[in-house]
């Protein structure tokens, strides 16, 4: 199964008309090969697109990481977030593994994206040039950590994992409505 999009890989080197009013961050950007800058689909959109250097076929539940042939330099106070591009996810169930994937403002490397198939019966064959992941530059506030012996009540409370209405969900035939049931194997016990 090879991914069909109906928005070409390649794009032109200039950006398309944006509405946006809001700040423009520039992004230092070095292509390592011959790939097209990162660019959104269409005016408006939050990801700019990044494209694979490499053909890579991925088996039922098998990842692999690929490069997309860029280097940046964000300002400082700003970091890139590799997120999975939904069309990629929905018809073929490739998603990034760590999204989101964090690239750092002080990163210097090639931008890599460790992707997984979460097929069960369908492998999946991706070519270079194929989109396979979007680029989302934020700017980031500057955080003072400050340590205190108690922290001020809110609605939410101490209400982690699935405290908003997972009450009916069984996980485990052995245990009991809205309990984490035994044990997942493959976690050693941090799912109780």
């Amino acid at each position: 199964m090879h991914p069909a999009d109906d928005v070409p890989a390649t794009r032109p080197s200039s950006p398309p008309a944006d509405p946006w009013d809001g700040a423009v961050v520039d992004v230092l950007v070095r292509r390592l090969a011959d790939v097209p800058l990162p660019a959104r689909a269409r005016p408006g959109d939050a990801g700019l697109d990044l494209v694979c250097t490499e053909d890579v076929e991925l088996a039922p539940g098998e990842r692999a990481t690929v490069g997309t042939g860029l280097a940046l330099a964000l300002p400082v106070g700003t970091a890139a977030f590799v997120l999975p591009r939904s069309g990629l996810a929905a018809r073929h169930g490739v998603t990034v593994l760590n999204a989101p994937g964090t690239v750092d403002a002080g990163y210097r490397g090639e931008v890599r994206v460790t992707l997984l198939n979460t097929s069960t019966t369908t492998p999946v064959r991706l070519s270079a040039g194929d989109r396979v992941a979007q680029l989302v530059v934020m700017e980031l506030p500057a955080v003072h950590l400050v340590e205190v012996d108690r922290l001020p009540g809110s609605g939410r409370g101490e209400g982690g994992f699935g405290s908003t209405g997972t009450a009916a969900v069984t996980t485990s035939p052995a245990g009991p409505a809205g309990s984490a049931g035994p044990a997942h194997p493959d976690l050693g016990g941090l799912l109780q």
